[in-house]
């Protein structure tokens, strides 16, 4: 069985935007044709979809960084750029994508097949043939693509079921998962035997559901002991809880103690302690059964819990079980999804301020993105496109926030590799 994998981080970029052609129309006898550059192509998106066949996120350990093509530049002859092709990337049903800069959730990737875009390409630049007018008739400059950032993503899987089997390491929930479902979990008289959610179909007489065998919790697991936040965080996703005991206390444990126990863990994290349960006394044929559950339905006597024994190692007990589960599912709202708090153009454009003037010894620095891409559309060798520069330097704010620094005429202003002296 292949290594189970369900946090990674990877790096995603969508592709850059193919810049503006600067081109001029030639033909035989035609002089001046005038600007004729095409546009760049649209990079491309990065798309999550989840693959049914998927289980696990270990093909992720090995291959952490996924790029989307870049677009075309743009041709002569107004000819447009190719766009970049997007970049599926599949995952389980279930995977959680969250930016690790702001820690919020981009895509819960539940529903099979179904494309989920997480980045989108950058903008195709302008051709030269933009921007020409009745002043500037042969512009030599055209505006370059929109360059992408690489983002850090977590990948975070949370298995998707029904129903989830919680309990104290070996009271017997593999051995329930084997019976109810035709799922082969390993099984063995040890503590820990389940590393990993084991997934089964429960196929009842009138509806099925899905039933995870979920690792045991132990004393602490809510703030990390054992392998407690690596099993709890499975436990979120189902709707309802068959809370398993070792009813005959055989590891020499009281089940009443488990119970409160368990439900103390589940309690810490994220109020799990809130989903509907189901308490399931297993190990009925083994002394002290009996007596311990009657202790158990002495004490719960009063309230809403359902009750029911059963002997996983006989098979013995499990009809009413599966009707009873069959009958809450009916009743609970459909699987919890996980709110999304950042779209995918909130998350490409709303990480930082377009740019940021700061002093720097006698000098002023302006940097940030938007700067970054004004600098890539200007030529410094061209009268036309300095004044371009100029133009776009006070409708972006830049002027008036250097000003707001102390800047005054002579001073030095530098934007990435352009330095020049500031004029009020």
């Amino acid at each position: 069985m292949s290594t189970f994998v369900d946090i990674v981080r990877i790096k995603l970029k969508a592709g850059d935007g193919g810049d503006g052609k600067v081109s001029f129309h030639r033909e035989k006898f035609v002089q001046a044709g005038g600007p004729d550059g095409g546009d760049g192509g649209r990079g491309g998106d990065i798309v999550f979809v989840a693959d049914p066949g998927m289980h696990t996120l270990l093909d992720f350990r090995y291959n952490r960084k996924f790029y989307a093509e870049a677009g075309a530049p743009g041709g002569a002859g107004r000819a447009s750029g190719k766009s970049g092709a997007a970049l599926v990337i599949k995952v389980p049903p279930g995977t959680i994508v969250r930016d690790m800069a702001t820690d919020k959730v981009l895509a819960d990737v539940r529903e099979p097949n179904e494309p989920r875009v997480v980045l989108h390409g950058g903008r195709g630049g302008w051709g030269n043939s933009h921007f020409a007018n009745a002043v500037r008739q042969a512009p030599n400059f055209a505006k370059p693509g929109v360059r992408t950032k690489v983002f850090d993503v977590q990948l975070e899987l949370k298995t998707i079921a029904d129903v989830g089997l919680v309990g104290f390491p070996n009271v017997g929930k593999s051995t329930i998962l084997s019976v109810l479902t035709a799922a082969k979990p390993k099984i063995a008289n040890y503590h820990f035997t389940t590393l990993l959610p084991n997934l089964g179909v429960v196929k009842a007489r009138t509806d099925g559901f899905v039933l995870a065998d979920i690792p045991g919790l132990i004393e602490g697991a809510s703030e990390g002991a054992g392998l407690g936040h690596e099993f709890l965080r499975h436990v979120e996703r189902t709707r309802l809880l068959l809370h398993v005991l070792d009813i005959s206390g055989s590891e020499g444990r009281d089940p009443l103690e488990d119970l409160a126990v368990i439900n103390r863990e589940l309690a810490r994290y994220r109020e799990l302690d809130k989903k509907p349960q189901i308490l399931v006394c297993n190990k009925m044929d083994l002394p002290g059964a009996q007596e311990n559950l009657e202790r158990l339905r002495d004490a719960v006597a009063g309230t809403d819990a359902e009750i029911f024994a059963v002997s996983a190692a006989t098979a013995q007990g499990f009809a009413p079980l599966v009707d009873a589960c069959v009958r809450r599912l009916a009743a609970l709202p459909p699987l919890d999804s996980f709110e999304e708090e950042a779209g995918a153009q909130e998350f490409a454009e709303g990480l930082g301020a377009p740019f940021a003037v700061r002093r720097e010894n006698e000098d002023f620095v302006v940097e940030g993105p938007a700067v970054d891409a004004l600098i890539l559309r200007v030529r410094l060798d061209d009268a036309e496109s300095m004044a371009y520069f100029e133009r776009t330097l006070r409708r972006l704010g830049i002027i008036d926030a250097l000003r707001e620094k102390g800047a005054s005429d002579g001073d030095t202003v530098r934007l990435g590799d352009v330095e020049f002296e500031f004029i009020n």
